[in-house]
């Protein structure tokens, strides 16, 4: 996925974590280009098209007390299956208006741009470290 040359590729955790530092409105989107995209994403379960590109914050919330790299892994491990749909698919780190929110509360983001993409070296850290910091599917009962 060389085709956006003039976009910054990060390439580990703390490159996304210094990004983040000093910029808390980015988020993260799983799909094709999203300059190729801007009519939204669309709702697969109902078929709907939703208002916006859906994205997950990069932002820790204010509770967040772990390191900001625990918060970014477990971010970009919650929808990088649908990079894996197809070759066009990636990791993207977007910037954007928040127009409303999806089935899952997430973000519906327009006006969005590129900032950087995500490579499978960074994907892969994320997946190790959310592996080894979280309980994933651990539920409260």
């Amino acid at each position: 996925m060389d085709d956006k040359p003039d976009v910054r590729v990060l390439h580990r955790l703390g490159e996304l974590a210094e990004l983040v530092r000093t910029d808390d409105g980015l988020y993260v989107r799983f799909g094709p280009d999203p300059d190729e995209e801007q009519d939204g994403s669309i709702d697969y379960e109902s078929g709907l098209r939703m208002p916006g590109l859906s994205a997950n914050p990069l932002a820790p919330q204010d509770w967040w007390t772990r390191p900001l790299e625990d918060w970014l892994a477990r971010q970009v491990c919650q929808y990088v299956h649908l990079a894996e749909r197809s070759a066009r698919h990636a990791g993207w780190v977007v910037r954007g208006r928040i127009v409303g929110h999806g089935p899952d509360t997430e973000p519906l983001l327009t006006d969005t741009t590129v900032v950087a993409r995500l490579s499978g070296e960074l994907v892969a850290e994320a997946r190790r470290r959310y592996r080894q910091r979280f309980d994933h599917g651990r539920t409260g009962h």
